[in-house]
C-alpha cells in the first residue's frame, strides 16, 4: 500500500511546474513535497497558515510548531512565510494557487468531487476542499483507485458533492485520466495493469486516449 501511495505521489509531483504555487491536501497528497524534482522550484501553500512547505521532517529533526495541514511535521524553505487563516484562505480565494492537490472519496466523470463526508459518520467539517477546488486553476485528484474493491471513480457521485465539475486530472496507481467534455480519457497507463483491468476497476466508461503511454514513476 505504502509503495502504490508512492507511485502515486511521485508521478503527481511531475505535473507541477517551475513557479508555480501549489496547495496539497490531507493524506497522500502531502507525499508529493518528497517528489518535486530538484529542477523544479514550486511554492508549496498550506491552508493552516504558511508557504514555502518542504518535504516531511525527518525522525529528530522535526520543529515543534512546523506542521501541514494534516498535522505532520514537515520541514519548509528558507523563503517560507506565516501568516493568519484569515490570508491564507485569501490566497486561495483569490485565485493565487496554481494547482491543488487531493484525495477523494468519489469523483465521477464529469469532474464532480465529493470528499469531506460519509453520511451517518463523524467529521471535523469541510476543511478547505470547497474553497481550494474553486479557487486554484488546476484540481488534481491523487488517490487509490478503489476503496476495499469498490470503484471511487464513477459514473455519478453517490456521497455528498464537494463541488461541481472542478476536476481535471485523476491520478492513481492505475494510471492517469483526464476529464474531459466526453468522459473520462485514460492517458497513462501503469504497465502492472491492462486496459481491461482499469476498465473493472471504473464505475463509468473509461475513453483510452490514442496516445496512451506507459505511466511515469521517476
Amino acid at each position: 500500500m505504502a509503495d502504490l501511495k508512492a507511485r502515486i505521489a511521485a508521478r503527481t509531483a511531475k505535473e507541477l511546474k517551475d513557479g508555480d504555487v501549489v496547495n496539497l491536501g490531507i493524506g497522500l497528497p502531502t507525499l508529493v513535497a518528497n517528489y518535486i524534482p530538484e529542477d523544479v522550484h514550486v511554492v508549496i501553500h498550506s491552508e493552516n497558515g504558511f508557504t514555502g512547505l518542504s518535504e516531511e521532517a525527518k525522525e529528530g529533526r522535526e520543529h515543534p510548531d512546523v506542521v501541514n495541514s494534516g498535522g505532520c511535521f514537515v520541514r519548509y524553505t528558507p523563503e517560507a512565510n506565516f501568516f493568519d487563516t484569515p490570508t491564507s484562505f485569501a490566497i486561495v480565494r483569490g485565485g493565487h494557487v496554481d494547482v491543488t492537490v487531493l484525495g477523494a472519496m468519489e469523483v465521477d466523470e464529469k469532474g464532480n468531487l465529493a470528499n469531506w463526508i460519509v453520511p451517518g459518520k463523524m467529521v471535523a467539517g469541510m476543511g478547505g476542499a470547497m474553497d481550494l477546488v474553486v479557487g486554484a486553476k488546476k484540481v488534481i485528484i491523487s488517490m487509490l483507485h478503489t476503496q476495499k474493491g469498490k470503484p471511487k471513480i464513477l459514473k455519478e457521485c453517490t456521497l455528498p458533492y464537494t463541488a461541481l465539475g472542478v476536476v481535471k486530472m485523476i491520478i492513481t496507481e492505475m494510471g492517469v485520466m483526464e476529464i474531459t467534455p466526453d468522459g473520462i480519457v485514460l492517458t497513462e497507463l501503469h504497465p502492472d495493469y491492462t486496459i481491461e483491468e482499469i476498465q473493472a476497476a471504473t464505475d463509468c466508461d473509461v475513453i483510452v486516449s490514442p496516445d496512451l503511454k506507459a505511466m511515469e514513476e521517476a
